[in-house]
C-alpha cells in the first residue's frame, strides 16, 4: 500500500485513454514517475518485478517509479492511463487494516485520535471497485478529469485537485472494503452505523437516547451498540461525547462564548456536567483549555 500526504496535491505528467479492439500487449518500460491504470474493459496483462498482474473491469494499478514493467499476454482491452509525480509517498508494507478502515470511517467525526492522520491517502498497489455504483461513479470522474486535462487552457491545479478526489474516494471505497472483510459483519450492519453515525452529527446538539436510537432505526439499542462499537471502537455513548466535545472546542477557539452557552450548543445543558464530560475527554477543564488556546495565540503573535 502506498500512503500519500494529501496535504501536497499529485502533479499529472500525461494522461489519456486507450480502447484496444484487437489484441494488444504492453510494451516493456521503465519510467520516472508513478502510473495508475483504471480498467474499463477487457483485459491487461502485465508484470512488475516479476509479480504478475490480470486487470480487469474495474481495476486500479500503480506502476512505481524506476521499476520495470511489461506485457505478458495479448488481450482487447479499453482503460484509462495516469502518469503522475507526488512529492510525499511512503511504503506502507503491512498496515493494520482495521484501525485505517475505521479512521475512513470515521472521517466526518472530527475525533482526536483520528485526526493526526487525516491529510493521509492510504492507495492501493492493486484494487477492485466490484460493485457497480463505485465503478460508474470512477468512470464518470475519470471521464471529468479526462476533459479537465484536454482543455485548450490547460489548468494543472484543476487536474490535481480532481485526480486527488478520485484517489481519496478510492482509498475510502478500499479501506471500507477491507474493514467489512476483517470484522465480518454483514454490508446491512455496515450501512445502519453509517445511518447512526449521520444520525449523531445531525442531531448531536440535542439530547439522544437509548429509546431515539430504537424507535430512529428499528432496532435493539443493545445490539446496535454492540455492532457500533465492532466497527468503529467506540460505543455510541461515548461517540456521541466525543462529538459534542470537539465541536465545543472548536466554538471555544472560535468564539467568545460563554462555556454555559457552547455546552447548550453542543448539547450539554448542564454547565457543571459540561465541564466534568469536557474534562473527562480533554484532560483538562473549559477554561483551561480557553487559556491555552490564548497562549499559544500569543506566542504565535510575538514578532
Amino acid at each position: 500500500m502506498l500512503a500519500f500526504n494529501m496535504e501536497y496535491l499529485p502533479r499529472i505528467k500525461l494522461m489519456g485513454f486507450v480502447a484496444y479492439k484487437n489484441p494488444w500487449i504492453h510494451f516493456r518500460r521503465i519510467t520516472d514517475e508513478f502510473i495508475l491504470y483504471f480498467i474499463k474493459s477487457g483485459e491487461l496483462h502485465i508484470e512488475e518485478r516479476g509479480i504478475p498482474y490480470i486487470l480487469k473491469k474495474g481495476d486500479f494499478l500503480i506502476l512505481e517509479p524506476h521499476t520495470e514493467h511489461i506485457g505478458i499476454e495479448k488481450h482487447v482491452c479499453d482503460y484509462f492511463y495516469i502518469h503522475f509525480s507526488h512529492p510525499h509517498v511512503e511504503q506502507l508494507p503491512s498496515p493494520d487494516f482495521v484501525l485505517l478502515g475505521r479512521q475512513m470511517f470515521l472521517e466526518e467525526s472530527h475525533l482526536e485520535e483520528v485526526n493526526q492522520e487525516e491529510s493521509i491517502c492510504y492507495f492501493p498497489k492493486y484494487f477492485n471497485l466490484s460493485n457497480k455504483s463505485g465503478f460508474s461513479q470512477t468512470l464518470h470522474s475519470m471521464n471529468e478529469l479526462q476533459q479537465l486535462y484536454n482543455r485548450r487552457q490547460f489548468n494543472r491545479s484543476l487536474t490535481s485537485l480532481k485526480f486527488a478526489q478520485i484517489m481519496i474516494e478510492t482509498s475510502r471505497e478500499y479501506l471500507l472494503k477491507e474493514l467489512h472483510n476483517r470484522i465480518a459483519q454483514p454490508n446491512s450492519s455496515m450501512m445502519k452505523v453509517h445511518a447512526v453515525l449521520d444520525y449523531i452529527h445531525q442531531n448531536y446538539s440535542n439530547k439522544i437516547t437509548s429509546a431515539d436510537i430504537e424507535r430512529e432505526f428499528m432496532c435493539n439499542f443493545d445490539y446496535m451498540n454492540r455492532i457500533f462499537h465492532k466497527i468503529t471502537g467506540h460505543t455510541i455513548t461515548r461517540y456521541v461525547n466525543t462529538v459534542r466535545i470537539n465541536q465545543a472546542k472548536e466554538l471555544i477557539e472560535a468564539t467568545h462564548l460563554s462555556f454555559g452557552e457552547v455546552g447548550y450548543l453542543v448539547g450539554l445543558n448542564d454547565p457543571y456536567y459540561f465541564s466534568k464530560v469536557f474534562k473527562q475527554y480533554v484532560g483538562i477543564s473549559p477554561r483551561q483549555y480557553a487559556q491555552s488556546i490564548k497562549q499559544k495565540k500569543g506566542l504565535l503573535e510575538q514578532p
